[in-house]
């Protein structure tokens, strides 16, 4: 039972908001230790699997460069400025349209979306963008809101996509537990069935956006009359 003690290292780690990095390396080392493995061979299978599995990072390796340049020569501001130009859009739409896309590619197979990559120098941006351009400036904590909900549409987008390409690696790590206790489950199933998954997520999200959109309407609308109301006040 001591062994299972890694992933109270993880759970208590996650809670008071440490240094996801440093949090999961210590459940590693931890959990190698109690499991009775000498320090050095713990060491030793986190080498091994960083070699083993270094192609993984590279597209985050080789992005964040770019991203960081573009962000320098004013690309969210040049997000900002497009957002502003398109009629009727909102926060809820930018995001839900994301969405969209992301889920869709993601079932594809094509990984063209990330926090780091698209969501922080683009899509946030973008949503904040289309509230400020229909309501004026817009509360910090407003603001925050629609970057979580922007956070959400990457995370929703890729994590029911995904299932949706049988060479993922959840689905590829699910049908080997599946092969391992004996259980004939094809891949295909596991696609077929993640189908309602993923169109239930995009529906729940598309409602969350509409509700987020609503709520920004809603309180833009009560402090601009609250604004007017006192300027009005101020003048008489």
């Amino acid at each position: 039972m001591i062994k299972l003690v890694g992933i109270l290292i993880v759970a208590v780690g996650f809670a008071l908001r440490f240094n996801t990095l440093i949090v999961v390396v210590t459940a590693g080392i931890v959990t190698g230790l109690v499991s009775g493995i000498p320090f050095n061979k713990v060491m030793a299978e986190f080498g091994s699997s960083f070699i083993e599995n270094r192609y993984i990072s590279l597209p985050i390796i080789l992005t964040l460069p770019v991203v960081g340049i573009m962000e320098r020569y004013g690309l969210k501001e040049s997000a900002e400025m497009l957002i502003n130009k398109a009629k009727n859009a909102t926060a809820g739409k930018v995001m839900i349209i994301y969405l969209f896309i992301r889920e869709t590619t993601s079932a594809l197979g094509l990984d063209i979306g990330g926090h780091a990559q698209v969501v922080r120098p683009l899509i946030a941006p973008m949503a904040t963008g289309a509230a400020k351009a229909k309501y004026g400036e817009i509360p910090k904590k407003l603001e925050d809101d629609i970057k979580a909900y922007a956070a959400v549409s990457e995370n929703v987008g890729r994590f029911f996509g995904q299932d949706l390409f049988i060479a993922t690696a959840g689905i590829l790590l699910m049908k080997g537990f599946f092969d391992s206790i004996g259980m004939d489950v094809g891949v295909w199933e596991m696609v077929l069935w993640g189908i309602p998954m993923a169109v239930a997520a995009f529906l729940l999200s598309w409602l969350y956006m509409y509700r987020l959109d609503k709520r920004i309407h809603k309180e833009m609308s009560h402090q601009n009359q609250y604004r007017d109301g006192s300027n009005q006040s101020w003048i008489s």
